[in-house]
């Protein structure tokens, strides 16, 4: 009776060590959001994609209507300045950090811009570059391309 008791105890305490292992292990490992370097990382990322786009002749018919919207003395239109946020937000939110996404869903958004798929492409390629420009490891540069990439059908063509 004794040694199944002895059993017992140290079949639940090997439990309780390898549960404890596995949530060391989960808490060690840094999300996609910490690795980018946080908000202000992803803000910076946003910012030169931005800067990007609106540079980009391939992007002038669905980008340019928010350049041109005026804004207060010079400023960044108020349409501007909620797509960076939810830009933040949405890559904050994706790569698992606080940040919550509050703006439309993909097929909302895009409803009746017909997106094409150069446009989606050149648009991916402007996130790469700023990716590289803060020289984002490639793994992190890959794992949030494939989620921005993810959100390819439900853009392209709305």
């Amino acid at each position: 009776m004794k040694s199944v008791k002895i059993s017992v105890i140290a079949l639940v305490l090997g439990m309780m060590m390898t549960s404890c292992k596995e949530e060391e292990e989960m808490a060690a490992t840094p999300t996609l959001y910490e690795r980018l370097g946080g908000v202000n990382a992803i803000s910076a990322v946003v910012d030169e994609f931005i800067g990007r786009v609106a540079a980009n002749p391939d992007m002038v018919r669905t980008f340019q209507p928010l350049l041109t919207e005026v804004g207060q003395k010079g400023a960044a239109s108020p349409k501007l300045i909620a797509l960076r946020q939810n830009l933040i937000d949405q890559i904050g939110e994706a790569s698992g950090g606080p940040q919550k996404y509050m703006g439309k869903d993909m097929v909302t958004a895009h409803k009746g811009m017909n997106i094409t798929e150069v446009e989606f492409n050149s648009l991916a390629g402007n996130l790469s570059g700023a990716l590289d420009k803060f020289s984002v490891p490639a793994t992190e540069k890959n794992e949030l391309l494939t989620v921005i990439g993810s959100l390819k059908p439900t853009i392209v063509g709305k």
